[in-house]
Formats: structure tokens, sequence, C-alpha cells
């Protein structure tokens, strides 16, 4: 039973960082834009909160770092998709190679030396165990030991469902990314509307890569993403642009991740690299299943806005 709460909880863990920076790409998707460098930001991120906690010693300031970069790195694409309309894929996809490259350089820049190819520990989040409710058998271990990014993950979700679901904020979000002509021309503003939620999107994107260097770890490592900005494009797609489907969906691949390090603790001869390839794969064929059912994704998704 130890072991087996002990594997739930790191399903968590696993599932925190997708969720968050899932959520913050389904919010941009709805509004009809689509951000392929979800990586490169959320490694970004992971760098602003490792880099900033060192230096200024606290790990709040990393995560506060963390957002801001994320919300800095997400205007510049913003502003090429929006304001002079480029095509948002091949803008990700440079933004990825932008910020894989200038995290690599910068890191090495500050953190190494000649002699020593080694990086730096910093402070982490510490575990906040909840008062009464961590001593629940079996569940407590499982949800209410944790940092609190983890917990901030999931109050977002409840949050951003009641944005999207129950207020006129959503309404208009969903609009813009269905039909922006309609939504505009019903008094909503479109343009700000999706500048809004493309930085809000950065903002979750670089709290993401936060979790990953200071409250999962407590380092940076080049290119530590490896790839969980695409997995959480992944996720929007399996969960249907609904924000408690892409709770659920981080949950899988977390559960996907679980797997893998537990069948990598357990030595024996499993090839390590068929394990690795597990999450990988997972995400292949949700996303071919959700597209076998025929899920819609919003209407204006990745289309630049011509206001007549």
């Amino acid at each position: 039973m130890e072991q087996f709460a002990y594997f739930l909880a790191s399903v968590v863990r696993m599932a925190t960082p997708l969720l968050i920076a899932g959520l913050g790409l389904m919010v941009a998707e709805r509004a009809g834009i689509l951000n392929i460098g979800a990586d490169g930001i959320m490694l970004t991120g992971a760098f602003a909160a490792y880099t900033a906690t060192y230096y200024l010693g606290s790990y709040w300031y990393g995560m506060f770092a963390s957002m801001a970069t994320g919300i800095l790195v997400t205007a510049l694409f913003a502003v090429a998709a929006i304001r002079f309309k480029a095509q948002q894929a091949v803008l990700g996809a440079a933004l990825n190679i932008l910020c894989a490259g200038m995290t690599n350089v910068l890191f090495r820049m500050l953190f190494y030396n000649s002699n020593n190819l080694a990086g730096v520990v910093v402070e982490s989040f510490p575990i906040l165990p909840i008062p009464l409710l961590n001593k629940i058998p079996l569940l407590g271990k499982v949800f209410f030991q944790h940092s609190f990014i983890v917990y901030l993950g999931i109050l977002m979700t409840f949050a951003i469902w009641i944005l999207m679901r129950k207020t006129s904020i959503g309404i208009k979000i969903i609009a813009v990314g269905e039909h922006p002509k309609a939504a505009d021309s019903l008094g909503i503003n479109v343009i700000m509307t999706r500048y809004i939620c493309t930085l809000f999107s950065g903002l979750m994107i670089g709290l993401s890569g936060a979790y990953l260097s200071i409250a999962q770890s407590n380092s940076f490592g080049i290119d530590m993403t490896v790839g969980k900005g695409f997995i959480a494009l992944a996720v929007v797609i399996l969960g249907k642009w609904h924000p408690m489907g892409v709770l659920a969906g981080s949950v899988l691949f977390g559960a996907a991740n679980a797997v893998q390090m537990s069948v990598q603790n357990m030595g024996g001869d499993f090839p390590a690299n068929l394990i690795m390839m597990l999450p990988y794969v997972i995400t292949v064929v949700a996303v071919l299943s959700v597209s076998k059912n025929k899920v819609l994704s919003p209407s204006a998704k990745g289309i630049p806005y011509e206001k007549s």
C-alpha cells in the first residue's frame, strides 16, 4: 500500500507541469492562437526560475521570474502572430530553437566554468502537507503532501473551468476563437482578447517551467523539458479544449512518466530507450484516438484575424 501511494503521488507530481502549461495553451487556443513554442517557453521559464532563485536567494523570486519571463517571451510571439499576422506554426518552431539555444548559452556562461562542468543546486519549494487532510489513509499521501505549485495548478484548473464555462469572459474568449468576425460585430475586441489570452498562456507555461527546476527538482539542465511542452499541446487536444479534460489528459501522461520512472528504478534487462519512449508513444496514440473521433478544435485556431 505504501508503494502504491508513492506511485500515485508521483503521478500527481509528473502531471503538474503538463496541467499548468496545458491550461494556458487551452485558453490561448480557445481564443484562436496556436503556440507550438510551448516547449521553448517552458525551458526559458525553468532557467529564469533557477537563475533568480540562485542570485536572489528565494524560490518565490524564482517563481515570479519564471512567470514574467514566460510573458516576455510569449509577447514576442504574440506581436508577430497577432500584429504582423505571421504563420503561428513557424513562429512557434522558431521560438523553440531560439529558447533552447539561448538557455544553453546563458546556463554555460553563468554556472559553468572551464574546470568544472557542473550546475549549482538551489533552494526549492518544500513539501507542504495540508493539516488533517494529509492524515487520510492513501489519499493523504497522494493528494495532500505536495509543494505549493502543485496545489496552485489544481486550483487554477477549477478557476479556469469557472471562467470559461460560467462567466461572460469565457463566452467572449470562445466566441473569438470560433467566429472572430461575429464576435467583433458584437463589440468584442478580438485583438485585445487574443493578446491577453496569449500572454496568460505564457505566464502559465513559464510557471510550469519553474515547477521543473525549483519544485520537482532543485537544479537546471540543458533541454530539461525533454518535450514536455509538446506533450502539453497533446494534452489540450486529448482534453478536448476543456479544463477538466486537460486535467484528465495530464494525469494520463503523468502516469506514463511515473511508470517509466518506476520501471527504470527496478533495473533489470529492460531496454532503457524503449522505456523512455513510453510517454511519447502514448502521446501519439492518444492524439490519434481523439482525431479519429472527429473532435473539432476552435474554428479560427491559427488563423490571423483581419479586421474588416
